[in-house]
Order: structure tokens, then C-alpha cells, then sequence
């Protein structure tokens, strides 16, 4: 039998910026996994007095936090790599990328 999977956006649809998707495969089973690819953020339009920074909602991923195996960054703009350091100081999971990429966020982180 084919494993499901299915895929969630917590930010960057219609936009530019909090780009960040989860991959969920064996959702309909208790050891279902996730895999987020990117984790951005967006910096404010000028009428968001007062906000610095906009982060995907990761209300969920708290919720599924020993489901999460990884997140795969596809590149080192904040757009896509700006949000991992606020979502790592409540979770634990490696960081995929290319060296380049790696390099860029672990400057963030």
C-alpha cells in the first residue's frame, strides 16, 4: 500500500515572505512524520505599525513536535531561512541544506 501524504503551507502562499511547507507522510498513522521545507520570514508592510518581523503560524508544529524529522532549506534568503531561529529555540531537529545555504542560516541561528 502507497504511503499518504499530504502537504500544508503555514506561510508564503499569496506572498513574499514566511515561505515554510510541511511534507507529511503517514499522517493517518501515530508515527506519521513531517518534513518542513524553508522556514522564512516576512518583514512588515508600512502600515503594521510596532511589528518588526512576521513568522509563520507554528502553532501546529508545536503540536506535532516529535513528528518533525527535519527541515530542508532551498536557499539563505530571510524569506526562507529567517524564521528557523525563533522556531529552533522551542524545538530540536537537524537543518538540510547546501553548504552555502547552511552557512547563511547558521549565521541567523
Amino acid at each position: 500500500m502507497a504511503e499518504s501524504v499530504r502537504i500544508a503551507f503555514l506561510g508564503g502562499l499569496g506572498e513574499i515572505g514566511r515561505n515554510c511547507m510541511a511534507i507529511e507522510y503517514g499522517h493517518d498513522r501515530p508515527d506519521g512524520k513531517i518534513l518542513l521545507i524553508d522556514c522564512g520570514l516576512m518583514f512588515p508592510d508600512a502600515d503594521m505599525h510596532g511589528i518588526d518581523l512576521v513568522l509563520p503560524d507554528f502553532t501546529w508544529l508545536r503540536e506535532q513536535a516529535d513528528r518533525i524529522v527535519g527541515v530542508v532549506a532551498t536557499h539563505g534568503h530571510e524569506d526562507h531561512v529567517g524564521g528557523l531561529q525563533y522556531l529552533l529555540r522551542e524545538l530540536s531537529f537537524p537543518v538540510y541544506g547546501s553548504p552555502v545555504t547552511l552557512g547563511l542560516a547558521r549565521h541567523r541561528i
